[in-house]
């Protein structure tokens, strides 16, 4: 199975991820890309989007971004997960950018940044930085 369907079949499988209303938005080696609206019951109590939105999306984006370059056979749990919220969450969607910053066997070091878009255009509005552990599937 190629890594794409792996991450969607992955993807498919989390009930946070559909709760949520995220999706993926793409997939490739070592960058995985995850969107989802900013509605009421994922907002806090100014309007914006909520941090644990920006937080569940961007952990998601940086493990899959580790998982598309593991061998077939594996997956991922993230062992440390580390959010820094850089502006409020004001617009129509949040997109997560995953990235690979160090590959390994052993532990995965990635990374998600977090946009707001709104008819304004992009505002960078978290960063994630984690430890992900590639597991046995």
């Amino acid at each position: 199975m190629n890594i794409e369907q792996r991450i969607r079949d992955s993807f498919a499988r989390q009930g946070m991820m559909e709760t949520l209303g995220a999706r993926l938005r793409s997939i490739r080696a070592g960058a995985v890309e995850i969107e989802a609206p900013i509605r009421a019951e994922v907002s806090q109590q100014q309007g914006f989007g909520h941090a644990a939105l920006a937080f569940g999306i961007g952990d998601s984006a940086a493990g899959y971004s580790a998982l598309s370059i593991l061998p077939e056979g594996m997956e991922v749990l993230a062992s440390e997960m580390k959010i820094h919220l850089l502006a409020p969450a004001r617009g129509e969607r949040l997109i997560a950018r995953g990235r690979i910053i160090k590959p390994g066997r052993r532990l995965v070091i990635a990374a998600a940044d977090v946009f707001a878009l709104s008819d304004q255009g992009e505002v960078q509005i978290a960063l994630l930085i984690g430890t992900i552990v590639p597991v046995p599937a």
